[in-house]
């Protein structure tokens, strides 16, 4: 994505700001993120298991698709011209609202809330982003994410 300034990035509050790309989320995936998180439970790990729950099949961990965050702000938000760093400051509001089942593919979807000025050099940037499910009705997750950055 392209660079813009910040008085163009304000002018764009309420508005939606970009999609990121699709991510799949396989058992591969899943499974290393279970190994790393220690956390195991069937119904991420165990295909044969998992089918006879209600999601018929594994299902990724809901820390897994909040994790998936990172790179999808990366990827669909503008980029602020002048920037010396940004980094993740959190998020309120976190809703994970259906399972996102192994095999799926997930993007982000922003829309820029808030844009609120720290100090010298430094903005707050509240943000709606919804984690849609190719193909289906409902998202898997939405939240409001915050981040901070740094200007010259």
């Amino acid at each position: 994505m392209s660079e813009i300034t910040l008085d163009a990035y304000k002018a764009m509050i309420g508005q939606e700001v970009g999609v990121s790309r699709w991510f799949e989320v396989g058992q591969d995936r899943i499974d290393k993120f279970a190994d790393v998180t220690e956390d195991h439970q069937f119904i991420h790990v165990d295909p044969e298991r998992a089918k006879a729950t209600p999601f018929g099949g594994t299902v990724a961990h809901g820390f897994l698709t909040l994790s998936l965050l990172a790179p999808m702000m990366f990827d669909g938000q503008p980029r602020l011209a002048g920037t010396l760093m940004a980094v993740n400051y959190g998020f309120d509001r976190v809703r994970m609202m259906s399972p996102v089942r192994a095999g799926s593919r997930v993007r982000g979807r922003f829309v820029l809330n808030e844009v609120v000025d720290r100090g010298p050099g430094e903005i707050l940037i509240k943000s709606q982003v919804t984690v849609e499910i190719e193909g289906a009705e409902k998202p898997a997750l939405v939240a409001e994410s915050l981040g901070l950055t740094r200007f010259a």
